[in-house]
């Protein structure tokens, strides 16, 4: 074994990870960071997404406002690029970063007969006729979604790939009327109630029809192994859009605040590319507004200060979430949320989830 061969890993990570990872260190938004460098914030956020390159004059504002010397940044960024131009050449190291095992065990894909037929069955999933086809297609698409990323090295953006390619072929057998904003938001009231719901075998079946009816197609898709996801919205026509859900957090004020903070997108940011979800990322405008929209669905402006002054207790919870219409659990999120109450109590009024209770035709 030669001991001085060059590591080579087939994960690429930008140097916007760091960026991220030191911008949520010290609280500091992306907006923040570009007005002290000079640049505007888009031009950050491509940084962060790997879209764009970081130059030697943004080097030097990095240097002197998140640390490391600008030859860091300036090597950071130079070997994202070769390793993105190695990866895009190689399509056995792009299998690798696909989650196959788990495409397999979730019925995405068949196994193949033969490894060497590992890469046609991949491709043919994404539908596209070459890894270079599928770089085009979808990392265009991953570079320009809106990531709510956990940056860490367990996150692949081949398996967020992965998630939303299985949610768009689920989504195409959802038939759907045509795109309705003023029914849809009229809709999320009657959705409110289907939160006291116990079962998923239940509840789903509800929100998908509901959401069908004015042009929303509600999907939920296992996550496999490196997709960090909870959510992600897209109109894959000027009629349709796509309201994809993981089921992460398998609680109920999880997933009910995903699907309102997706809805959020939906009406309040119109026709636009993949909007992808997930924990502890890099805030923006946007996400703000997602996250007070579904707060105000769920805990309405009339009951507002009655949530605020709830005591705590188990009683108390209870009766507030028959008032509000909604789950005890999800008042236990939004007091835990708002930091009303710790997030070790009240845990038990929380409805956990399996994938078991999920039927095949439900998901």
């Amino acid at each position: 074994m030669n001991k001085h061969s060059p590591f080579e890993p087939d994960w690429t990570s930008p140097p916007g990870d760091t960026i991220a990872e030191i911008l949520a260190s010290r609280r500091m938004s992306v907006d923040e960071l570009a007005r002290r460098a000079d640049c505007t914030s888009d031009r950050i956020r491509a940084i962060i997404e790997g879209r764009a390159t970081i130059t030697i004059v943004l080097a030097r504002h990095f240097e002197k406002i998140l640390g490391s010397s600008r030859e860091f940044w300036m090597s950071r960024d130079f070997h994202y690029r070769q390793q993105v131009s190695r990866l895009r050449g190689d399509p056995e190291a792009w299998l690798r970063q696909l989650p196959v095992a788990d495409m397999v065990r979730f019925g995405w894909i068949t196994a193949p007969p033969h490894p060497e037929h590992e890469v046609a069955t991949c491709l043919q999933f994404f539908d596209v006729s070459s890894v270079q086809a599928w770089h085009t297609k979808y990392a265009a698409i991953l570079d320009e979604a809106n990531f709510r990323q956990s940056r860490t090295l367990e996150s692949w953006p081949a398996a967020t790939a992965a998630w939303l390619r299985r949610g768009e072929i689920e989504a195409d057998a959802i038939d759907c009327a045509g795109w309705d904003p003023h029914g849809f938001r009229l809709a999320l009231q009657e959705a409110r109630n289907l939160t006291r719901l116990k079962e998923p075998r239940t509840f789903v079946p509800r929100l998908r029809a509901l959401s069908a009816e004015h042009g929303v197609a509600v999907t939920v898709v296992r996550a496999p192994a490196g997709c960090r996801a909870s959510g992600a919205t897209r109109f894959v026509s000027s009629d349709k859009a796509l309201l994809l859900l993981s089921f992460r957090y398998r609680s109920d004020d999880h997933f009910w605040f995903s699907f309102f903070h997706e809805a959020g997108h939906l009406l309040l940011h119109g026709q636009q590319d993949w909007v992808v979800e997930t924990a502890n990322a890099v805030s923006d405008d946007r996400e703000r507004e997602a996250n007070r929209f579904a707060e105000q669905l769920l805990i309405p402006e009339s009951l507002q200060q009655e949530f605020r002054e709830l005591d705590g207790s188990h009683r108390a919870v209870i009766r507030f979430a028959r008032r509000a219409r909604v789950s005890p659990g999800i008042v236990v999120g939004q007091l835990q949320h708002h930091g009303l109450i710790p997030h070790s109590t009240l845990n038990r009024l929380k409805r956990r989830f399996t994938w078991e209770q999920l039927s095949h035709e439900t998901v």
